[in-house]
């Protein structure tokens, strides 16, 4: 009985595999299955991030429906922003893949299945944040943040299903690394801890990760853009379009928020003295 088992356990395990390689993770499929892996995933953190702060955070139980929701939607953006961010620094800075050594084509068209599938759950992400945006309005965000995930979510989401441009949509991604330090700071004023060093020590942090993560790696992008400006004009008319216009306006949206950034800075370093 027992070796019957194993082996009908062999048999299910490999039929299993077969059908993980050959639909889950077959190239035609996986823009599909990894933006549905990225809204399931999204709905995973959302409970788990509930649970996890009913039985461990004390503030949680003291919050209204609507903060409630917040707290667990900032759960699921930092989970996403940490996840992104290290496939994004992977890509553009240490991978091969889009390197200029390597001759494998045009920069601009180059992709593989686990940047694509990436760039999925990313866009997973986008379309579960955004409704919540929309179903709980303004609370959550206003127009502007409706416009921010619309634009990222489009240009994700092109990316993904052409592969092209994927080197840019990732440098563009490199700059949720400010979002866990943006979410900290709600959690910090929250559980009332805004005159904390803590919180002085994490508006410092978004101030310089802002600086560098949404300000100078854009200009670095642009300039990336240029150099390659050639190879850029031979994808498709709307790619391209995206790769000028997309990171523009967010480059202009982060250079707003982070005016509000350095002024909020300057308001906390004048109380402390």
């Amino acid at each position: 009985m027992t070796a019957r088992r194993i082996l009908a356990f062999k048999s299910y395990q490999n039929q299993a595999e077969v059908l993980v390689k050959n639909y889950v993770l077959a190239d035609h499929f996986i823009p599909y299955t990894s933006v549905l892996g990225g809204i399931l995933a999204c709905k995973l953190v959302y409970d788990l991030t509930q649970v996890i702060s009913t039985f461990y955070f004390s503030t949680y139980n003291g919050l209204t429906k609507i903060q409630r929701a917040e707290w667990n939607n900032r759960g699921i953006s930092t989970l996403h922003a940490i996840f992104i961010s290290i496939v994004s620094l992977y890509f553009v800075f240490w991978s091969e893949l889009f390197s200029d050594r390597n001759s494998a084509g045009l920069i601009t068209l180059r992709n593989s299945p686990l940047s694509t599938f990436a760039l999925g759950v990313s866009v997973g992400y986008f379309i579960a944040d955004l409704g919540m945006i929309c179903w709980l309005y303004p609370t959550l965000g206003g127009v502007e943040y409706i416009v921010h995930h619309s634009l990222s979510g489009i240009a994700v989401a092109y990316s993904m299903f052409t592969g092209e441009g994927q080197l840019y949509t990732f440098m563009v991604l490199i700059s949720e690394v400010t979002t866990p330090e943006i979410n900290m700071r709600w959690y910090l004023d929250t559980a009332g801890l805004k005159k904390s060093s803590a919180y002085l020590i994490n508006g410092v942090v978004i101030f310089f990760g802002w600086l560098v993560a949404r300000i100078l790696l854009f200009v670095y992008m642009f300039y990336h853009v240029y150099l390659h400006h050639a190879q850029v004009m031979k994808m498709h008319t709307f790619g391209s379009l995206l790769v000028f216009c997309v990171p523009l306006a967010l480059a202009v949206m982060n250079l707003m928020w982070f005016g509000k950034i350095l002024k909020g800075l300057k308001k906390t370093l004048s109380k402390r003295k």
